[in-house]
């Protein structure tokens, strides 16, 4: 019998996720943190937007962290989106530079 090692990363008493290490269990935990820090900051903006929409803005932003912490200090990463990684945009370039 095979034993397996999960770590669940649970919110008020509700199972979020379930991951094989701890590493990824922790940074999601660290995640929802920081979305649940966001979402109160964005709704003192009256931006006449409902709940779900703050919290959907609320994870991505905490989702894309280390890119906004970024853009907020005014560092400017050329070619660079959270859907559009540059890894996958080299990729693409050796591949029309090949053809």
């Amino acid at each position: 019998m095979a034993v397996i090692t999960q770590f669940v990363v649970v919110r008020e008493g509700v199972e979020k996720m379930t991951f094989t290490s701890k590493k990824e269990a922790d940074a999601y935990d660290k995640m929802l943190d920081i979305a649940d820090n966001l979402i109160p900051f964005i709704q003192q903006a009256d931006l006449g937007i409902d709940e779900s929409v703050s919290e959907k803005l609320a994870f991505y932003f905490a989702n894309n962290k280390d890119e906004l912490a970024n853009l907020l200090k005014g560092v400017v990463q050329v070619n660079s989106t959270p859907t559009n990684p540059p890894t996958a945009k080299k990729a693409a370039k050796k591949t029309e530079a090949a053809e």
